[in-house]
């Protein structure tokens, strides 16, 4: 029985906050979806697999990327699609792919932080909800103080009608600050995700370009005779 009536009151704090107590608990459930979501998807794994991590660390210098290739083929994660920009079998210059695998790792980087922007604004709005509403419930006590509809010696009355004014200000911050954490770690968490897809793409075009570095630095001694001649 006691804990019915708790939820009885817990049901009476949340119905008694009006209009904008509805509102946050609308802006709670988004906040909560947005943040599940990218729980899901900014797990290291999805971002950056093992499988393909590994194979570009194995790869050598001037080695054909051919089984590199067939692995991220049926791969989805946001390394894999930037990795077949690098090792897309078309004649481009190494600087050609390092533009090309900078503007598709820039769409990674944006993909990743779809729906931060939502926490942000979260952050921003939950408060000045709750602000507004605790405005209003007491805009409500002391008009009807005014009117005569609530006696200035009923203390009890008076207090009550603060209490429920103030209560979406606490719903609003209680929502606020989890939404301040999660957004401060997710976008931390797709900075350091992208530093090391950053080292990776680095070290394969590195490796991928190695062979045509050596042959263009490369030059046989009859041309060197043949220039040094007047």
């Amino acid at each position: 029985m006691h804990y019915l009536a708790l939820f009885e009151n817990v049901q009476d704090f949340f119905l008694k906050g009006g209009v904008f107590m509805a509102f946050l608990l609308a802006i709670s459930f988004v906040a909560v979806t947005v943040i599940l979501l990218r729980v899901v998807a900014l797990r290291r794994r999805a971002v950056i697999p093992v499988l393909i991590e590994k194979e570009i660390n194995k790869l050598k210098p001037g080695d054909d990327p051919e089984h590199l290739w067939h692995l991220i083929k049926d791969d989805t994660s946001p390394l894999s699609r930037v990795v077949e920009v690098a090792v897309r079998p078309f004649h481009a210059t190494k600087q050609e792919t390092l533009e090309v695998v900078q503007s598709r790792a820039r769409q990674e980087i944006v993909r990743m932080e779809s729906g931060l922007f939502i926490l942000e604004i979260v952050v921003g709005i939950a408060p000045l909800l709750g602000l507004l509403g605790a405005v209003t419930g007491l805009v409500k006590v002391f008009a009807n103080i005014g009117s005569g509809a609530m006696s200035t010696t009923d203390l009890k009355a008076i207090a009550s009608g603060i209490g429920e004014a103030l209560s979406t200000t606490i719903v609003g911050l209680a929502i606020a600050i989890p939404a301040l954490v999660a957004f401060s770690y997710f976008s931390r968490r797709v900075e350091r995700l992208a530093v090391e897809m950053e080292s990776l793409l680095t070290d394969l075009i590195e490796k991928i370009f190695h062979a045509a570095r050596r042959q263009e630095s490369y030059v046989p001694d009859g041309e060197q005779l043949e220039e040094a001649a007047p």
